[in-house]
C-alpha cells in the first residue's frame, strides 16, 4: 500500500509520478497494490487501475499545513484494518505516521524524496514536523529508500541505518509529430525555452523569467508548464512578472501527449530550482534529447552532466549566460537535440521497480517467499 501522495495517474508532483510508474511496473509483476489518495484530487471510493492495482480515496482537510499529515494518519489507520504486507510511505512529511504504523504491527518502507524542510514555503513549526518525519524514517522504518545518491549516503551516515539509493526514472514516449499543443500556445518548434514544475518558490520560475528577459531574444518564447495546488503570494507575483515580460507563456498543468509535445520541441529545458529530491522533469526532457540548463544544487549535480549544463542557483546573470550558451551551441539546428542515452540508461522503471521490491522483501519476510515468482 502506498500513502503520502495526493493522487495517481495524472498528478503533477514528482511523488505522484513516481508512485504511478511503480504501480504500472508492479502490475506487470503481478504484485497487488493499493494507492491511498486524497479525495479532493480523485474520485470517491475505490477505483480499479488494473487487474492487480487500485486506488482508495480518503478525506483530507483543505489546508496546506494539515492536508498531508491528517490524510496520512487516516491512511495508516485504514492500513491497520486492511493489513498490507508492506506499507510504503512516500516523503518525510507523511512519515510522521511510522510510529503509529509500527505500533499496529505493520511493516513499513519509507522513501525520502528530498529534504522538504528546505522548501521556502514552510515556517518553523512545519519544518520541525518535517524533520520529525525524517527522524521517523531513519530510526523506526523497516526499510528506507532515497532518490538522491548523495543524500542517501548522508542519511545513512547520520542515522546509522541503510538508506538504499534508488533513483527516479522516466517512461515518457518519444516525441510525436503532433502540433496541437504548440498551435494552442502559438509556439514554433525550436523557438522556445521550457520549464516544467509546480509554481512554488523553490522552483524559482521568477529567476527564469528575469534571465529570459536579459537574453533580449524577441524571436524566442519562454513556456512555464505547471499548475498551482494552493494560491500564494508567490504565484500572484509570478503571474504579474510573466504578464510584464514579453514572450512568456503560462501553459498551466500539462500531461500525456501535450507534455511530450511541449518538451520534445523545445530549444532548451531549464530548471533553476533551489530544492529538488530528484529532478524527474529534467530526466523527462533528457529522455526526449533536449539540451538542459539546471541549477547546481546537490540533487541535480548527482546526474553528473557536463559542467556547462549547470548554473549557479539563485544567480539570474549566470542562468541567463548558460541559457545563451546553450542556444548558441545549437544555433541553426531547428529543434536542437542532445544524445543523453549514456546517462538515461540508469533511470529505467523496470530496474527501479525490482530494486524497490528487493527492499520490500528485506523489510517484510512475508514477501521473501514470493521473490522468485515476482522477479522476471
Amino acid at each position: 500500500m502506498f500513502i503520502g501522495l495526493r493522487s495517481v495517474n495524472g498528478g503533477q508532483g514528482g511523488v505522484e509520478r513516481h508512485v504511478s510508474s511503480l504501480v504500472e511496473e508492479f502490475e506487470t509483476l503481478g504484485l497487488r497494490t493499493c494507492t491511498v489518495v486524497r479525495n479532493r484530487y480523485a474520485p470517491e471510493g475505490s477505483v480499479q487501475l488494473g487487474r492487480n492495482s487500485f486506488t482508495r480515496a480518503l478525506w483530507a482537510p483543505r489546508n496546506v499545513s494539515f492536508e498531508a499529515p491528517a490524510h496520512s494518519v487516516l491512511a495508516t489507520l485504514w492500513a491497520g484494518i486492511v493489513r498490507p504486507k508492506v506499507l510504503h510511505v512516500h516523503a518525510i512529511g507523511p512519515s510522521i505516521v511510522v510510529p503509529l504504523a509500527r505500533a499496529m504491527g505493520l511493516r513499513v518502507v519509507c522513501t525520502h524524496h528530498g529534504s522538504d524542510y528546505d522548501r521556502e514555503k514552510w515556517g518553523g513549526m512545519a519544518k520541525a514536523v518535517l524533520r520529525f518525519g525524517e527522524w521517523c524514517q531513519g530510526n523506526l522504518a523497516n526499510g528506507r529508500i532515497c532518490v538522491s545518491r548523495g543524500l542517501a549516503q548522508a542519511l545513512t551516515d547520520r542515522f546509522g541505518r541503510q538508506f538504499n539509493y534508488i533513483p527516479n526514472a522516466v517512461n515518457l514516449p518519444r516525441a510525436t509529430a503532433g502540433r496541437e499543443t504548440l498551435d494552442k500556445f502559438g509556439l514554433e518548434p525550436g523557438r522556445y525555452i521550457v520549464n516544467v514544475g509546480r509554481l512554488v518558490p523553490e522552483k524559482r520560475q521568477d529567476d527564469l523569467i528575469r534571465a529570459f528577459a536579459r537574453l533580449q531574444r524577441p524571436d524566442l518564447k519562454l513556456v512555464l508548464v505547471g499548475g498551482v495546488d494552493h494560491p500564494s503570494d508567490y504565484t500572484r507575483r509570478l503571474k504579474e512578472l510573466a504578464d510584464a515580460t514579453p514572450g512568456v507563456v503560462m501553459a498551466g498543468f500539462q500531461k500525456g501527449d501535450a507534455l511530450v509535445q511541449l518538451l520534445g520541441n523545445a530549444a532548451v529545458f531549464a530548471l533553476p530550482s533551489s530544492h529538488e529530491g530528484m529532478p524527474i522533469a529534467a530526466l523527462e526532457a533528457m529522455s526526449l534529447d533536449r539540451p538542459v540548463v539546471i541549477s547546481d544544487i546537490a540533487a541535480n549535480m548527482d546526474l553528473a552532466l557536463p559542467e556547462d549544463c549547470y548554473h549557479k542557483v539563485g544567480s539570474v546573470d549566470d542562468l541567463a549566460a548558460r541559457l545563451g550558451q546553450a542556444l548558441d551551441r545549437h544555433a541553426g539546428q531547428g529543434v536542437p537535440a542532445h544524445d543523453w542515452s549514456g546517462v538515461m540508461s540508469t533511470y529505467r522503471w523496470p530496474t527501479v521497480a525490482q530494486q524497490t521490491l528487493d527492499v520490500y522483501c528485506e523489510a517484510a519476510p512475508a514477501l521473501m517467499a514470493r521473490r522468485a515468482v515476482l522477479s522476471p
